[in-house]
């Protein structure tokens, strides 16, 4: 596989002091249509107990993945749900969502789980929210003979070489994106064509991934790094001892330019004011 760019997760706080690593671009959209990704990890309550209390979405398209623990969803639509391991969230928030986001009393062993930006395309910016998730329903994968396994969280996924198709039941996502959690045992790989693509990104959570770079010297990529990756190339992907699990976010370009503010991603400033007075006016609605 051949990697264009190499971004590496900063340690961040957000929510009630919730601590978590980031990644986002919300200038240079190098990973369009995606523009953040929030990792959660850590056995320690403190780091995650104050969770995210009631907050507002408008413009932006939120993916939420959970691996360990879980947290409670409110939102002003009426939801109310529990998102434990294993399961997806995904909420394309369109003219306004309020939500909030607590750890479950009953997960005692930890958070690990992460939450992805999209951006949306202006046309549907101010359409009415959607709101889906996958508590009910387990997210289909596949294991290969190499020692892989591929989840797919959104979209259509499935190894290359191989006619079985995995299809998610979170389809529709802005700019085509589709998500999906491969997981690596020791020495093991997998090979995804995934030319279909414009935007091909690989979040490492674990482990070591190993790849040529474009000198055809040896590279290790580790956990807490993200790949963009060119989609026109076969994306190969291999680790050693260290084993390795990985997010992979595919999708096509919006191509708009976005201003962001907080929890709001809109394609002008005028838009942001008004964001911002819809919610001080209490037009987002409130949490039932």
């Amino acid at each position: 596989m051949k990697v264009l760019q190499r971004f590496s997760a900063l340690p961040a706080v957000d929510g009630n002091g919730v601590n978590i690593h980031r990644i986002a671009d919300f200038d240079q959209l190098r990973f369009d249509p995606y523009l953040m990704i929030d990792e959660i990890k850590s056995d320690d309550q403190q780091d995650f107990i104050g969770g995210f209390p009631p907050h507002p979405h408008r413009g932006v398209e939120t993916f939420t993945y959970i691996r360990q623990g879980g947290f409670e969803h409110r939102d002003q639509l009426g939801n109310v749900k529990a998102i434990r391991a294993g399961d997806v969230q995904w909420m394309s928030t369109g003219s306004g969502i309020v939500h909030s986001e607590m750890p479950l009393a009953d997960a005692k062993e930890g958070l690990h789980g992460f939450q992805i930006w999209l951006n949306m395309p202006a046309k549907d910016k101010m359409r009415p929210a959607i709101y889906q998730d996958t508590s009910e329903q387990a997210n289909p994968s596949m294991e290969n003979e190499h020692g892989a396994n591929l989840k797919a969280l959104a979209g259509n996924w499935g190894f290359s070489y191989n006619p079985l198709m995995l299809s998610a039941t979170i389809q529709g996502l802005a700019g085509h994106g589709a998500i999906a959690d491969l997981t690596l045992a020791e020495y093991g790989f997998a090979t995804l064509n995934l030319a279909g693509h414009q935007t091909v990104c690989a979040y490492i959570y674990s482990g070591e991934l190993h790849y040529v770079n474009a000198q055809g010297l040896r590279e290790i990529a580790g956990a807490g790094q993200m790949l963009v990756l060119d989609p026109h190339d076969i994306s190969h992907f291999q680790t050693e001892a260290t084993g390795a699990g990985l997010l992979l976010l595919v999708g096509n370009p919006i191509n708009e330019a976005i201003v962001q503010m907080g929890p709001f991603v809109m394609n002008t400033q005028a838009e942001i004011d008004q964001a911002v007075r819809d919610y001080q006016q209490g037009r987002f609605g409130k949490i039932r």
